[in-house]
């Protein structure tokens, strides 16, 4: 006979656990309410989802797509401010030597 001790729970690991909650989804929620003599002062809203992106998209959630900090479009963005603030320095410059000649 063996002496080894039968669990009726199955050790996981944090990697298993993470998998899990990914593909299901977790979603935790809380309020914290500041009061003073039954006077709110403040309350924050606290709504956290965690989710694989898989997950996040079927159940209708993808606002990463459209955020233009976040999309791969940023580059772009970013080019056209710094081409945009070039040109207005040009037509300064140019503003600038017009009224030049006026005088």
């Amino acid at each position: 006979m063996s002496n080894q001790i039968i669990h009726g729970v199955q050790a996981t690991n944090l990697a298993d656990i993470l998998e899990r909650v990914l593909d299901k989804g977790i979603v935790i929620a809380g309020d914290i309410q500041i009061k003073l003599a039954d006077v709110e002062l403040l309350t924050i809203k606290i709504r956290l989802m965690i989710a694989s992106v898989d997950k996040a998209m079927e159940m209708g959630i993808n606002w990463w797509e459209t955020d233009s900090f976040l999309s791969t479009n940023v580059q772009e963005l970013h080019e056209l401010e710094d081409e945009n603030k070039n040109l207005r320095k040009r037509v300064a410059k140019m503003e600038a030597k017009i009224v030049q000649e006026k005088k």
